[in-house]
């Protein structure tokens, strides 16, 4: 491998890392998810229950 194939890979690695690490964050945040209207979700039901109200 040469010097730019090894900096695109590094580039390309920083940014799936940093894609992964700000879903992980919204998720823990309680703001993750499709987005989409949640009473046509198929897990709406088991949702719900694991929402803190």
């Amino acid at each position: 491998m040469n010097l730019p194939t090894v900096i695109v890979l590094c580039v390309l690695l920083a940014v799936l890392s940093g894609i992964v690490v700000y879903m992980r964050r919204k998720k823990k945040q309680g703001k993750g998810g499709c987005g989409c209207n949640c009473s046509e979700c198929p897990m709406a039901c088991s949702q719900k229950a694991n929402t803190p109200s």
